[in-house]
């Protein structure tokens, strides 16, 4: 996924902590006009304010990495759905498998990389929105994101997943870079390879 980068300094009345603070406090719409409704500013600058910054997952990290002890954690991998049953033609929404409607649904696939350090302070330190046209698997994207935490210095103990990140190829690329795992393992009771290719 492409991200718009910065042309101009930003005029934008929205600041980073101000949307932050909306994100993790607002539980239903997350949307511009309701940043300018709660905070009282207009919504086109809080629109110009997402167009004019150019966030990656490392941007994340290194927030993180500001209270998180990088050594010796455990490093889980998830993904959540972001249920939109009334969206047509939106980039990103596609049909993925949701364990809460037991079905595929409609929705944008986050996935996440999670850190746990030995204190006890949890963040997300990486992450990636599934994007079909790239011909992705969601273990690609786990291993793309796995690669990267390791280069920018992090060094967890474990790395721990659900049995959708125990195919072979996942359990290889953690026995490579000599991380503890505990993923668990398929119904069969051994490690799905198949689970790649249709994940």
């Amino acid at each position: 996924m492409k991200v718009r980068s910065t042309t101009q300094p930003t005029t934008a009345c929205s600041t980073l902590p101000q949307y932050m603070g909306f994100l993790i406090s607002e539980p239903k719409s997350s949307t511009c006009t309701r940043l300018a409704e709660v905070t009282g500013i207009s919504h086109h600058s809080a629109n110009r304010f997402l167009h004019r910054k150019n966030y990656q997952p490392k941007d994340m990290y290194d927030e993180a990495l500001e209270v998180l002890n990088p050594t010796g954690g455990t490093l889980s991998v998830d993904n959540s759905i972001l249920d939109t049953p009334y969206s047509y033609s939106v980039a990103l929404v596609g049909y993925f498998w949701s364990g809460k409607h037991h079905s595929p649904v409609k929705d944008i696939n986050l996935i996440t990389l999670y850190y746990i350090d030995i204190s006890g302070l949890h963040m997300p330190v990486n992450y990636r929105i599934y994007d079909k046209s790239e011909g992705k698997t969601k273990n690609d994207y786990f291993q793309e994101m796995l690669i990267d935490v390791l280069a920018w210095g992090l060094k967890p103990a474990f790395v721990t997943g659900d049995s959708w990140y125990s195919c072979t190829k996942n359990l290889g690329t953690i026995k490579t870079i000599s991380q503890g795992l505990c993923l668990p393992l398929r119904q069969t009771g051994r490690s799905d390879a198949e689970a790649s290719k249709n994940a």
